[in-house]
């Protein structure tokens, strides 16, 4: 049972929670998750069970879908609604055109710095450690891609917008720093995950009937049948062999069963991700 499976996680439920969960389904230690959901979220997670683990980080780094509910008015220390209440300004007149271009200017992305409660350590100790002991610390920034970005709903106390980001982008970040920019208190009150890659939440499992997806299928590169057993030999040992497929990544596979995939070296394909299958 190797593969992946799409999760709807539910809200006040860690990502944690979600890998435990499943685990205890499966009755396998092996899960791992491509990327953190806070418990406020809800939406798509993807699971990688077993040998579907070493494809982890070959799913994290898609851009994802996501859908906000902005509250209006109030800031927290978090930037979500989670959090305490450190500003507000009731007096603001917001029209909706120039909130729909405030949204827009962040196209097509910009430097973002970290929220202070996120688990990205500076020094070896995670950002939430110095929040939660009141210790100063430069909080890092990196750059982030806003593909899209559209207004779903506004009225006088809260919004909500579709957004499509790179992997890595803070949502509750963006929020604040929307709000930064109109001069307009605001923290994130809902936010929902909708998309990572070509992963839907629609296509999501329930828990009571998982659907577990083949690292094959879940994979969204070149594929190559192996038919003679000295190449296959070869690239079970991870052994270097000419690209005469003209390739820059490649899954390798053998009786329909993932075996390994190569990326481009030069002239070469070399071994980066070696499964443990059995034929």
């Amino acid at each position: 049972m190797d593969g992946i499976i799409l999760i709807n996680k539910e809200k006040n439920v860690t990502s944690r929670d979600v890998c435990n969960q499943i685990s205890k389904i499966l009755k396998t230690k092996k899960i791992g998750h491509t990327g953190t959901l806070d418990p406020l979220a809800t939406g798509l997670m993807i699971l990688c069970v077993n040998e579907g683990c070493k494809l982890q980080e070959e799913l994290t780094n898609h851009d994802k879908d996501y859908i906000a509910k902005v509250r209006l008015g109030i800031k927290t220390d978090t930037y979500d609604i989670t959090g305490n209440i450190i500003k507000k300004n009731d007096n603001f007149h917001l029209e909706k055109q120039e909130l729909i271009n405030v949204l827009n200017s962040f196209k097509p992305g910009y430097l973002q710095k970290v929220p202070i409660y996120s688990a990205i350590k500076v020094n070896g100790k995670k950002l939430y450690e110095y929040a939660r002991c009141n210790i100063p610390v430069d909080v890092p920034s990196h750059e982030v891609k806003i593909y899209d970005i559209k207004l779903l709903d506004y009225n006088s106390d809260s919004f909500s917008f579709f957004v499509t980001v790179s992997s890595g982008t803070y949502i509750r970040s963006l929020i604040n720093d929307i709000g930064e920019k109109l001069g307009i208190c605001m923290t994130m009150e809902e936010l929902t995950r909708t998309r990572i890659g070509n992963f839907k939440l629609e296509n999501a499992s329930p828990l009571d009937n998982l659907k577990i997806i083949s690292i094959i299928d879940a994979l969204d590169i070149d594929k190559i049948e192996i038919d003679n057993e000295e190449l296959y030999k070869k690239i079970k040992n991870g052994v270097k062999i000419d690209n005469i497929y003209k390739k820059d990544k490649l899954l390798f596979i053998k009786n329909n069963l993932p075996i390994a995939i190569y990326i481009k070296d030069n002239n070469y394909l070399k071994s980066y991700r070696v499964f443990n299958v059995k034929l």
